[in-house]
């Protein structure tokens, strides 16, 4: 690992460490603490995803044209200034104009790191670059959240404001940290005269895998992260009676798988094909819909449906180890020469599209609708399955498989033996 991807790196941890840090305690802050009432807390929480549906693609046009790591460090300052001015905010508006700077900073870090990654590795390291960003990222959420809850105090506005004021000067230190970073050069699109702005959109849309790419992981993330904090987290309350402690155990659970099956799986994922490692995720995931079900659906005690409640996460957190080292690598390898950071940014869309919109159908079905809910997303998961099979005729053997390209260079720099010996004879 070079010196640029140890930063990036880090990049990724201190950005994760800073949405755990504050997130988690966004709606206590607004409707308790500052007095703004829940309609106010529940459209800050909408205002993140805006923000990022509106920023993403001029961030996509961004990379490409100037590079990702000028696109971080703005990305970088005005969360900086969001996190700071929401923790001195007081009225509605205020808070609202600070959560969509933070949230539209937010989302920019996340394809301008990306890109930053595909730059600095190659097919060979890419899997286990994406692996390493995913396992921080999941590192610094808990580790922030955990400490962020420790400084908050509900009945202080102050101590909300050292935290997001904390927060701000972690950005800004992250600043200093990725302005250090030597980027190698890489092939940056130039506009052609003539040729309309969304020119690189088009030939986006015109490539079938990454299409069929991007409504697969809309379906990944709308059935699995849209539903943690949100449907699932309601079902399991309404239906299968689960504390608020159990579903806290329940998040541990699911980092503590990934914390420990990231690495345990990556060997295992690179040396298979990957829309076959999508698919087995959907198998994954429709398991543990179905665990979901017996828990608040079943008929045994209230500790077994606790445990099969925290079984459903950390089948999820094993799904999603899974999905890190392939998705990413994925997009990457989709986009052409010097639009990377179009392509990261499109998928981020995709992402933030699908969180915006599975906590808004998740949340009442799961609460209301217990029966529907679970075989909805059940089906969903199986769903995700036959899209990937579907994928995987739209990708080139290497594309899909990576190692083969690997393994074609072995035989190609080395003759086999018993050729050596006829040749010798």
């Amino acid at each position: 690992m070079g010196a640029a991807m140890r930063r990036i790196h880090v990049g990724n941890a201190l950005s994760a460490f800073g949405l755990g840090f504050t997130v988690p305690y966004l709606y206590v802050y607004v409707a308790q603490v500052r007095g703004l009432g829940s309609m106010t807390a529940g459209l800050v929480l909408a205002v993140f995803a805006v923000a990022a549906l509106i920023v993403l693609p001029f961030a996509g046009r961004a990379i490409v044209r100037r590079g990702p790591l000028p696109v971080l460090l703005a990305a970088l300052v005005t969360a900086a200034l969001g996190a700071l001015s929401l923790g001195l905010s007081a009225s509605a508006a205020t808070v609202l104009l600070s959560a969509a700077a933070l949230g539209a900073g937010q989302a920019v870090m996340q394809p301008a790191l990306a890109t930053m990654i595909v730059d600095c590795s190659t097919s060979e390291t890419r899997s286990r670059a994406f692996a390493m960003q995913f396992f921080l990222q999941n590192l610094g959420l808990g580790v922030g959240g955990l400490i962020g809850g420790h400084l908050v105090d509900a009945t202080s506005a102050s101590s909300f404001t050292l935290l997001f004021a904390i927060e701000a000067a972690m950005f800004l230190v992250l600043v200093a940290v990725m302005a250090t970073v030597r980027m190698p050069r890489a092939p940056r699109v130039e506009a052609v005269p003539g040729q309309a702005s969304g020119g690189s959109w088009k030939q986006l849309l015109g490539n079938r895998a990454m299409v069929q790419l991007c409504v697969l992981g809309f379906v990944l993330f709308f059935a699995c992260y849209g539903q943690f904090e949100s449907g699932l987290s309601a079902y399991g309350v309404e239906a299968a009676g689960i504390t608020t402690s159990a579903l806290g155990t329940a998040l541990a659970a699911n980092t503590l798988m990934i914390v420990v099956a990231q690495f345990a799986v990556l060997k295992f994922v690179e040396r298979r094909k990957r829309s076959r490692v999508i698919a087995a995720v959907g198998l994954i995931w429709a398991v543990a819909w179905a665990v979901a079900g017996y828990a608040g659906l079943g008929h045994g005690s209230q500790t077994m449906a606790t445990a099969a409640f925290i079984s459903t996460y950390a089948l999820f957190g094993l799904g999603e180890a899974m999905l890190s080292p392939t998705l990413a690598p994925l997009v990457a390898d989709l986009a052409p020469t010097g639009l990377a950071g179009q392509y990261n940014s499109a998928f981020a869309l995709v992402k933030q599209l699908a969180l915006a919109i599975g906590p808004a159908v998740g949340g009442p079905l799961g609460a209301s609708l217990h029966a529907p809910y679970i075989v909805a997303f059940l089906l969903f998961s199986l769903g995700i399955t036959v899209l990937a099979v579907r994928l995987g005729r739209q990708l080139t053997e290497v594309q899909n498989q990576p190692s083969l390209a690997r393994s074609r260079v072995v035989t190609k720099g080395r003759a086999p033996a018993d050729t050596v010996a006829a040749a010798e004879a």
